[in-house]
């Protein structure tokens, strides 16, 4: 243990945090990734089932940029008609879940992926992450572990969201905090 900070890293280090299977699956996914961010950015089909060869769920219609990253793909759904942007980060190292008609701007990192901060090891805990259905991730923002953004709602440009964001809602800032409801314009 380390005697200075009270942290034990070298148990942290030594701990199993994948099976041999999910190794494995990284190691391949190591490969595809490279054929993923090949496939030029017009032709999203490609991608699509690139993802699905890995385990992920992927809906029809759905647009991933090339340059966005998948950490781990069979962590990972995503429903109809829903778009992923350039550079968005995916770090599903616990279930990501994004609804249809949802967008996930450029530059956007949703981290499924933690510490409990409180053991001297810091082991790694995987909380999912719920982005459901109509929600607008704006560019730059972070999501984080064990957070829900409700349908429909809007998590305004380089907002922080560490908490459950409410369905229609529109929140902003570091924490992000609500700003008003979201309503959608009547189309005749």
């Amino acid at each position: 243990m380390d005697q200075v900070s009270g942290l034990d890293i070298s148990k942290n280090r030594k701990a199993q945090k994948y099976s041999r299977a999910v190794q494995l699956r990284r190691v391949l996914w190591a490969l595809g990734k490279v054929v993923f961010r090949m496939v030029p950015r017009p032709f999203y089909a490609p991608r699509r089932m690139i993802l699905r060869a890995f385990g992920a769920r992927v809906g029809r219609h759905v647009n991933i940029a090339n340059t966005a990253t998948i950490y781990f793909p069979w962590n990972f759904e995503i429903g109809d008609w829903s778009s992923i942007g350039e550079r968005a980060m995916i770090y599903n190292l616990g279930k990501v879940t994004i609804g249809e008609r949802a967008t996930v701007s450029q530059g956007a990192h949703l981290c499924a992926g933690t510490h409990d901060f409180s053991d001297p090891a810091t082991p790694l805990l995987t909380p999912p992450i719920n982005i459901e259905s109509q929600a607008w991730i704006c560019a730059d923002a972070f999501i984080g572990p064990n957070v829900t953004v409700g349908e429909g709602a809007v998590v305004g440009a380089r907002a922080v969201a560490v908490k459950a964001v409410e369905a229609w809602s529109v929140v902003a800032g570091n924490p992000a905090t609500f700003i008003k409801m979201r309503k959608l314009k009547q189309v005749e």
